[in-house]
């Protein structure tokens, strides 16, 4: 060694840190990579894609290669500077040449690389994978030697690393990718795939039109009414019943009967119950996603959604399942208005899972399920216009009510709701 000019020994030393910096950034970007961003190339037919999923497959290896390699030049390095210390210094340089490579290492090889492979891992993981792949075959018997070892100790603590897969996102991790989507999707979409995420969890109960919100016809009613109803109905599917909306006879299209209904000298009752469809009932509790498959499958567009006694509760409509999926597409919220300060004008007929969806908030959705429900919940009484409450973390305010229900409900800002707690 003493013969090897200084400049050479440097020159090594220099490439030595390099390779270090190599294997510390390349080991932190492998990791890192979004092994979902990595699918979707590998899917693309990205070659380099494709070799860095190859070694992620088992990372005990890729690491024990990464690992034998970084410790083997950082040694190698150690012993250089060691060298070069003596050379200029004598035995006092090797403290020193110690100290300084130890500073170089953790800035140049250490430090900067991981930092950027964190940043920009693909940058690194990508042209890393082509090295990494040839120089796994040549060192494979030292890295299945040394693999055995760590992963036999690891089989101590009940970690088999020859099982390892990739973790899957449940729904509240999928929710959280989809509310950071900010900059390249409109909060309209955003809503649409949260309503698709939360489908498996949500009921026919959670978006029907309620009992008392039902437009039927009593088929008991005189004939001038009857027709009155008809042409003012905003509906073309219409329930008919006798006396109550729990003796439904029958759903009644008003295409089948426009020409009839016109006519209104020969149009009489016998038209209308000619011209029923087979009412279908739906159990309060069935999953959005199956009533969905049950009516594509019997060929209905709506149902009567009953309660475990076979009471009715209310009436859910295809065009109702898929706008509880995915939201108001064409127009605004008209029951859900939000102003310029942050505040929220909420219809108290609004669902509670359609609140949520919209503002990202977490009312329970558990219980009541609409924000007439969970007030009342809350309060145990019907609360008159003008009360202010803190109800789960949010202030609001009941702008109006009936006698039976609040129709409108004001949530604050959500900075007026910092600091203050729950009642």
């Amino acid at each position: 060694m003493n013969d090897i000019p200084l400049s050479i020994l440097f020159g090594v030393l220099a490439v030595l840190l390099l390779m270090s910096a190599f294997f510390s950034g390349s080991e932190t970007a492998l990791m890192t990579l979004n092994r979902y961003r990595l699918q979707h190339l590998v899917k693309q037919g990205h070659r380099s894609a494709k070799k860095a999923q190859r070694l992620l497959k088992r990372p005990d290896r890729l690491l024990g290669l990464i690992l034998l390699g970084n410790n083997f030049v950082n040694i190698l390095a150690s012993s250089l500077a060691t060298i070069i210390g003596m050379r200029l210094m004598g035995d006092e340089g090797i403290a020193l040449a110690a100290g300084i490579l130890t500073l170089v290492v953790l800035i140049f090889s250490e430090v900067a690389p991981k930092t950027l492979a964190a940043l920009k891992p693909e940058i690194l993981a990508f042209p890393a994978s082509w090295i990494y792949t040839p120089l796994l075959k040549l060192f494979y018997p030292i890295v299945w030697f040394v693999n055995l070892i760590a992963n036999g100790l690891l089989r101590i603590f009940g970690v088999r690393a020859s099982e390892h897969t990739h973790p899957t996102l449940n729904k509240d991790e999928l929710k959280s990718i989809v509310l950071e989507t900010d900059s390249i999707m409109p909060d309209r979409y955003k809503n649409i795939l949260l309503g698709i995420i939360d489908l498996e969890s949500a009921t026919v109960e959670d978006i029907m039109t309620p009992r008392n919100e039902i437009i039927g016809i009593n088929i008991e009613d005189p004939i001038e009414d009857i027709v009155l109803h008809l042409k003012k109905c905003p509906h073309t599917r219409i329930p008919i019943y006798k006396e109550s909306i729990d003796r439904v006879i029958g759903f009644l299209h008003l295409r089948t009967i426009l020409t009839q209904l016109f006519n209104t000298e020969n149009f009489n009752k016998q038209d209308i119950t000619n011209n029923l469809i087979t009412p279908i009932f739906i159990p309060e509790t069935t999953p959005l996603h199956k009533q969905i498959q049950s009516f594509k499958v019997d060929r209905m567009r709506i149902g009567l959604v009953v309660d475990e006694y076979g009471d009715v509760q209310g009436l859910v409509s295809m065009d109702d399942l898929l706008q509880g999926i995915v939201g108001e597409i064409m127009t605004e919220e008209a029951d859900i208005k939000k102003y310029e300060n942050g505040s929220y004008l909420v219809d108290g007929s609004v669902t509670v899972r359609e609140l949520n969806r919209i503002t990202h908030w977490n009312l329970p959705t558990e219980g009541p399920k609409t924000i007439n429900g969970l007030i009342i919940e809350f309060l145990e009484t019907i609360p008159q216009a003008g009360t202010s409450l803190m109800m789960h973390d949010l202030q609001l305010e009941i702008i109006s009510r009936n006698k039976h229900a609040i129709t409108q409900v004001k949530f604050l800002p959500k900075k007026i709701n910092q600091g203050v707690s729950s009642n």
